[in-house]
């Protein structure tokens, strides 16, 4: 079965399918030779911009996070029973920011109060790809290409990670935060681009599911002198050159696997390490962050990029159902959500500011799709209605939300890294459907935009078994310079 063009087929059928192709490309990675940088192609010479950001922090809305509930208010109804669902845009009123001409939702107020300090991208677009999984949106949106692909395909992360390093060379270039890969629904499709794809493990995140918990993972076995811990790293190196599963793996790929341990084993033995521990943190700001996990991530994010991090994902945690994927109770869920990332996002920027870091510091606040509550995908779709609740009116307070995903028009923010401060950039439609009307910004073009910051060409590619591969699909991402100080 095709799921490319077949998007009545049932949801469990196309992850199945999904599934199967992504376990063919992710074997075939392993077997993989090197990449080789591509000088030059049919693009034309490739030169590389000037750097406005040395860092990157990617703040991850995981589950389809509703523009006109969060950062694109519109008309505002109040429940009540009765309340027609053609009638209703927003579940919250509108607030003032920093910024005269950009309001943002009630319970966003600390949001609101920094946003002098950024750009809102109201305009910010994604393809309706038949079948809207937000496993398959998200593949897209970390990797810049439509899943499935016939090679692993690297994370945003995992290209910065190649292409520049750490500014640190102790500690880990991509940092992943807050997302389990085990024991969660879709697990096996959020491992399929939280990975260094054929770049190898040296390229790949370092996860941190737990924030609180991050120290543990950076610290030695409790007893374990510095001479048994280089004695068991050395044993490792032995055991995988005589691991049966060597012949399934390139040399490209067993050197970087082994390149991975021994940058571990540099951190696990550098006083850098205290970067992961949060409890290390000042009692009063710590308590600005905790809101949770998320806001925990914050706060490890920015000690991270103090320390020398380049890339460092932070999420609220996609998990079927919950958190921004509110196909039920969908205003009474979002109103928790803003609790969750009001303070900790605020904070962050705050902190990164009073530290001189925020000019050279790229943050985004970003998610997969919006959502709506009439239009599944985008006006025309033909991708299966997957809302829980139907029907013209609405008889309970749960049914009062944005149930459906929504792909014309959704909201990204922008802050630091060479990026405009007070700025609104894009418009969607006043009234129903909610699509981009001002200033399109695709993900090809939002993340051209992005490596630009970084001082990576969005041609930059990598030839990888006789086929070029770039970091903007197809190398045909163009920065968008508006946004841009």
């Amino acid at each position: 079965m095709n799921f490319e063009t077949d998007p009545a087929a049932p949801e469990s059928i196309v992850r199945r399918d999904f599934l199967r192709r992504l376990s063919a490309a992710g074997a075939a990675a392993l077997a993989a030779g090197t990449p080789k940088v591509l000088a030059d192609s049919t693009l034309g010479e490739i030169e590389h911009p000037r750097p406005t950001a040395d860092a990157c922090i990617l703040l991850w809305m995981g589950g389809g996070m509703a523009a006109p509930d969060t950062f694109d208010p519109k008309r505002y109804m109040p429940f009540e029973t009765g309340l027609s669902y053609k009638d209703m845009l927003s579940t919250f009123p509108a607030i003032d920011t920093a910024v005269d001409h950009i309001k943002i939702c009630q319970g966003l107020e600390n949001i609101a109060a920094v946003m002098d300090r950024g750009t809102l991208i109201r305009s910010h677009v994604q393809p309706d790809l038949g079948s809207i999984l937000h496993s398959r949106h998200q593949f897209h949106w970390h990797t810049g290409y439509v899943p499935p692909q016939t090679v692993a395909t690297p994370h945003l992360g995992a290209w910065m990670a190649r292409v520049l390093g750490a500014p640190n060379p102790v500690m880990p270039a991509f940092i992943n935060i807050g997302q389990r890969l085990e024991g969660v629904g879709e697990s096996e499709e959020l491992k399929a681009f939280t990975t260094g794809g054929f770049f190898g493990s040296e390229f790949g995140p370092m996860n941190l599911p737990y924030p609180d918990q991050a120290a543990v993972s950076v610290r030695p076995p409790k007893g374990m002198q510095s001479q048994r811990f280089a004695d068991r790293n050395r044993l490792f190196r032995r055991l995988v050159d005589a691991s049966p599963d060597r012949d399934r793996m390139s040399d490209y790929h067993q050197e970087s696997m082994l390149q991975s341990m021994d940058a571990a084993y540099r951190l696990l033995s550098s006083d850098d390490r205290k970067a992961f521990d949060i409890t290390l943190e000042p009692r009063d700001s710590y308590e600005k962050y905790d809101t949770g996990r998320f806001g925990q991530g914050c706060l490890l994010a920015r000690r991270l990029v103090e320390s020398g991090a380049r890339f460092v994902e932070v999420t609220t945690e996609y998990v079927p159902f919950l958190n921004w994927d509110t196909h039920n109770d969908g205003h009474t869920t979002m109103q928790r959500m803003h609790r969750e990332i009001d303070r900790p996002i605020a904070q962050l920027i705050l902190d990164l500011e009073a530290r001189n870091l925020l000019d050279r510091t790229l943050v985004i606040v970003a998610s997969e799709f919006s959502r709506d509550a009439l239009t599944e995908g985008q006006p025309g779709s033909n991708a299966n209605d997957q809302a829980r609740f139907k029907g013209d009116q609405m008889t309970e307070l749960k049914h009062y939300g944005l149930h459906r995903h929504f792909t014309a028009g959704s909201s990204v923010l922008m802050f630091g890294g060479g990026i405009k401060r007070g700025h609104l950039h894009g418009a969607t439609s006043p009234e129903r459907p909610l699509v981009t009307i001002e200033d399109p910004v695709s993900i090809e073009d939002l993340h051209a935009t992005i490596m630009t910051a970084m001082g990576i060409s969005p041609r930059t590619g990598f030839e990888i078994e006789g086929r070029p591969f770039y970091v903007t699909s197809d190398g045909k991402g163009q920065s968008v310079e508006r946004l841009f100080a």
